[in-house]
């Protein structure tokens, strides 16, 4: 929602192993563009939610849900375990506030940048009441547990690996990912976390292709707002905790 300092994402050569690998095996100069990589930095950051309030209020109206991400997301992603309470709270609270300017109510979701958590942070999502969350990997929804302290606010975690962990390793190609995902296709929810740049611009056409290949298998697309009424009732808790994935640099948040 708010400023978009991509650029700063550089220091993860130093500070997460892999990221370089990361990037230049997905190609992500060319995804994200030369001018974005430099916002931040070079460039000054622009302002995005204010920017485009349009978009948001068009995507609600064509029936998608929306809900908030962060307010500066490479600050989350790369700083968060550091962050004082009171920091955590004001990122979320921006973010919040721009998102009820917008659209004329409280969003009912978080889903956090680079599946990272944090005590507090969860414990602020708790004092906002939320439907539930998604900041998490995992397998099925749930009430977290982190350090032995149970949180109130149901995660749905992401079940499938992003285009982005999978293209370049074990011979998967933008040719063939397709294939990969049908064979990730379990009975019960199945959430899959998508990127503008990746599946709504170069890999749009594989996109595409997948969900038609979804639609022909039979699988019912809902939003994780109707999943949480379906599974809150009956998830159980689990264990959560940060720690590595295949084919991301750096921690995320895992339910185990």
């Amino acid at each position: 929602m708010g400023p978009d300092n991509s650029g700063k994402a550089i220091r993860r050569i130093f500070t997460r192993k892999g990221f370089l690998k990361k990037m230049l095996r997905t190609g992500a100069p060319s995804a994200y563009g030369i001018k974005t990589m430099l916002y931040g930095t070079l460039l000054p950051p622009p302002m995005i939610g204010a920017a485009f309030p349009d978009i948001l209020r068009k995507t609600a109206a064509m029936g998608h849900e929306t809900g908030i991400h962060c307010w500066d997301h490479v600050k989350w992603h790369d700083l968060l375990p550091w962050m004082p309470k009171k920091t955590v709270a004001m990122e979320m609270g921006r973010a919040f506030a721009l998102y009820e300017q917008i659209m004329g109510q409280r969003p009912r979701t978080t889903a956090a940048p680079g599946w990272t958590v944090s005590e507090d942070s969860l414990e602020i999502q708790d004092a906002l009441h939320l439907s539930y969350c998604s900041d998490s990997r995992g397998t099925s929804p749930f009430y977290p547990v982190l350090d032995n302290r149970r949180f109130a606010t149901l995660q749905i975690p992401t079940t499938w690996p992003t285009m982005d962990e999978l293209i370049g390793e074990n011979g998967i190609t933008a040719d063939n990912i397709n294939d990969h995902y049908l064979a990730c296709l379990r009975p019960g929810l199945n959430v899959h976390t998508i990127h503008a740049e990746l599946e709504g611009r170069v890999l749009a056409a594989q996109f595409t292709d997948l969900l038609q290949r979804l639609k022909d298998r039979g699988a019912r697309f809902i939003t994780l707002a109707e999943a949480a009424v379906e599974h809150g009732a009956n998830a159980a808790e689990s264990s959560m905790a940060m720690g590595e994935l295949a084919g991301r640099a750096g921690a995320v948040a895992l339910q185990l």
